[in-house]
């Protein structure tokens, strides 16, 4: 027991630095009111966004680990630069941590508030929390157990969407097979995806970045 709680909290220690690492760097990259953001965690990270939808313009401003209230600590280098067009995409980490589904889409209204506020030219856009696979056991114990609440919080988001004359892109139902489990196509851990999930993801948000 004592070995598994050292190495949580290793992980938790590394993970804090990287977030860091990037908070420090995306503050010294400008985004200006040409840009396209993607903003989110580590599905966001992950992805080569201006190479996958050939625009020099998008910006990709994901970190590894983010969860909703993290990014309302570092939405000001994002909102001061009045970016054309803001993708968000938040919310399993917040799940695997214990955090309500109410909770997530109550920090989603303060992110999209923000951006209304300061922001009011950028146009906005929430995309759906991802199914997980929990068939694949990297991540089953911590984000698997969570199919009901990524589902409440989708539904939460498409409400406030509509609530507030933004759009909602539902790529929940793109990745999802059958069961509602990340297709097994498309990952190889059960959270992340795989190069064919990117495009499937680049596909779904096209129209939207052109």
């Amino acid at each position: 027991l004592t070995a598994l709680l050292l190495f949580a909290a290793a992980a938790v220690f590394a993970q804090s630095e990287y977030n860091f690492q990037r908070r420090s760097l995306f503050e010294k990259l400008p985004v200006t009111s040409k840009d396209i953001v993607f903003l989110g965690n580590s599905i966001t990270d992950g992805g080569e966004w201006n190479e996958l939808l050939a625009n020099p313009r998008v910006k990709n401003r994901g970190i590894s680990g983010d969860r909703s209230s993290w990014i309302l600590d570092r939405l000001d280098p994002i909102v001061g630069g009045q970016p054309r067009k803001l993708f968000l995409l938040i919310g399993t980490n917040d799940l695997a941590a214990g955090t309500p589904a109410a909770e997530v889409v109550a920090n989603v209204r303060k992110i999209v508030e923000r951006f209304q506020s300061e922001s009011p030219r950028t146009k906005l856009y929430v995309q759906s929390v991802f199914p997980v696979n929990d068939s694949f056991k990297k991540y089953a114990a911590k984000h698997g157990r969570h199919d009901a609440d990524i589902v409440a919080v989708n539904k939460g988001l498409q409400a406030l969407c509509a609530e507030k004359g933004i759009v909602y892109i539902d790529l929940w139902t793109l990745l999802a097979d059958k069961n509602g489990k990340l297709r097994a196509d498309l990952t190889n851990d059960g959270l992340h995806l795989m190069g064919e999930g990117y495009i499937v993801w680049r596909d779904a948000v096209l129209p939207y970045v052109k």
